[in-house]
């Protein structure tokens, strides 16, 4: 079986609205960068005050839900997965498991979070990824996400 290498410089909000189901206030990346097919990317969110968890969490002492963060790196997973399939139709992601989450220090608003993406086993539909979410150089956390890419029927989301 022959390998295609995909390789884009980037993938600007446009694109991935295309990519993904996902949309505000659950769209979790901005921009997708350093893609190399299914293999690696690194997602981009720009992180803003104005975004609806941080009325709650916490208000005078806003800080990005862990759980977002790990939804923001299993989306730019399952956005180059699509891109690497063809684009076309957007795909229902769904996780499978994560593994591993440590989070070592909070995100906050003004913060620019990347995630790096690295797909560590692949099979069928089945993908699993090893990332890391980075601001400013310092590793805020890490996962190993799992996730099963399912076509969605008459373009509309369809139940597992």
């Amino acid at each position: 079986m022959s390998e295609t290498t995909t390789t884009l410089e980037s993938v600007d909000i446009l694109q991935i609205l295309e990519l993904l189901p996902h949309r505000y206030p659950f769209l979790m990346v901005d921009r997708i960068i350093g893609i190399d097919a299914d293999r690696k990317a690194v997602g981009i969110k720009n992180v803003t005050a104005n975004e609806p968890h941080f009325q709650g969490h916490f208000p005078g002492a806003p800080v990005m839900p862990g759980v977002l963060i790990i939804e923001g790196m299993a989306q730019t997973a399952g956005a180059i997965c699509t891109l690497a399939m063809g684009g076309g139709v957007p795909q229902l992601v769904y996780f499978m498991t994560i593994d591993n989450a440590k989070f070592r220090r909070p995100v906050v608003p003004g913060d620019r979070l990347e995630y790096h993406v690295q797909q560590s086993k692949k099979r069928g539909n089945i993908w699993k990824f090893d990332c890391v979410a980075i601001v400013d150089g310092t590793k805020v956390a890490e996962a190993t996400v799992s996730a099963m890419l399912v076509a969605r029927e008459n373009g509309g989301p369809s139940a597992p």
